[in-house]
């Protein structure tokens, strides 16, 4: 399927299956540079992430500055906020049962394409009045849209914008639109140029401000687990009045992981390892015994009598790192031990650990510490001398 081409995005989802485009929009089924990919449900809510309170005065705000209808759907397509300035027109038109299929089915389409596209998509909707779905991308997740317009374009000359739905021309439809005419004769009108212009400005700045708010809402949700497991994180206090600049909550984000990788390691290098999973206690205890072994995944999931995909779930979810990582990291706790206590030397602690030479032992603190072991060895014993 990666290198078939379509005629049209709404083709290839017919091929799919998806004749209910709402449908079609909740599956997420995208063509992305001519590869089918399935986008899948976004571990993003924006419910949670912002203020829906203070989202909706901005928003009605951007619909007066914009003259622009707007209101807000998460990645499902539901909308998570009121409609902004919704006109006359497209009021009436929406309460009417049988145009407001039509309304629903421009909507589903116009977030497909912006999604597909990734960046604002401007079109004609069935009654050919202007919108504009923008979509809301953060990490390659797609978390919502912002849809927006209910203008007609000034331009005589108008770029050929797509009709993404057509209403049937019979009777009964144009005697409706009949009833609503002296509303559409009074929608806003803009030129294209505007529309443009307003429909990057949205999408930049919603994108950066729900991307500061998943940030403040990751960083909340990281202290939680940090007091959670007795760690010593910088105060809430210190949080809510910093700087609260994307770099800054970065580094935030970094100083409360590194404390809680930290807690976790110390847990598992006291002589007391009591993992929460009684499963994986054989698997600790032969670690921690077998300090000389380059021990694997496999032989421990086979010790545990599990396994090795089990294994390795439940034990990311004990120690909060894959095993490949944790294992590794342990053992430089072990050896950055031996390092403050003995004078053994870093051959010989790298055989004490079951490194395979020297030089891979050198490295893999190098990772982990961002200097060498003979370094570290220095740097804590001058430490030491100072103190006393």
């Amino acid at each position: 399927m990666k290198n078939r081409q379509f005629q049209t995005f709404h083709g290839f989802l017919k091929n799919l299956g998806f004749h209910d485009y709402s449908k079609a929009t909740v599956q997420f089924y995208i063509l992305i540079h001519g590869e089918c990919k399935i986008m899948v449900k976004s571990r993003f809510d924006l419910n949670a992430i912002i203020d829906l309170k203070k989202w909706h005065k901005l928003q009605d705000s951007l619909s007066l500055v914009t003259k622009m209808a707007i209101i807000t759907v998460d990645y499902k397509g539901v909308p998570v906020s009121k409609h902004s300035n919704c006109q006359s027109f497209c009021q009436g038109v929406r309460k009417d049962p049988l145009l407001s299929q039509y309304c629903q089915k421009c909507d589903a389409r116009g977030g497909l394409e912006a999604v597909r596209l990734n960046k604002p998509y401007i079109y004609l909707c069935h009654f050919n009045i202007l919108d504009i779905a923008i979509p809301i991308i953060i990490d390659n997740q797609y978390i919502g849209a912002i849809m927006a317009g209910q203008i007609k374009l000034r331009d005589p000359d108008i770029p050929l914008l797509e009709q993404i739905v057509s209403r049937p021309a019979n009777s009964e439809t144009n005697n409706k639109f009949k009833t609503l005419e002296e509303d559409y004769l009074s929608l806003p009108v803009l030129s294209f140029e505007e529309v443009s212009t307003i429909a990057d400005m949205l999408f930049h700045l919603c994108t950066y401000i729900v991307e500061e708010a998943i940030n403040k809402h990751s960083t909340i949700e990281m202290y939680k687990k940090a007091v959670s497991l007795d760690t010593d994180p910088p105060s809430m206090d210190s949080i809510v009045s910093s700087d609260r600049t994307y770099r800054n909550i970065q580094a935030i984000q970094n100083e409360l992981s590194s404390t809680l990788i930290e807690t976790k390691v110390k847990k598992f290098t006291s002589h007391e390892i009591r993992p929460s999973n009684r499963l994986l206690q054989p698997a600790f205890d032969y670690i921690y015994h077998h300090k000389n072994e380059n021990v694997t995944l496999n032989e421990m999931a086979k010790l545990c009598h599990i396994s090795s995909s089990y294994f390795s779930r439940i034990f990311t979810k004990e120690t909060g790192e894959n095993f490949s990582v944790f294992v590794p990291r342990l053992k430089i706790e072990w050896s950055k031990q031996l390092l403050e206590t003995t004078e053994l030397s870093i051959n010989q602690i790298s055989d004490k650990l079951g490194f395979c030479d020297a030089g891979y032992f050198i490295k893999t603190f190098k990772k982990f510490e961002n200097l060498t072991p003979a370094v570290y060895r220095n740097i804590y014993k001058n430490n030491h001398v100072e103190q006393m």
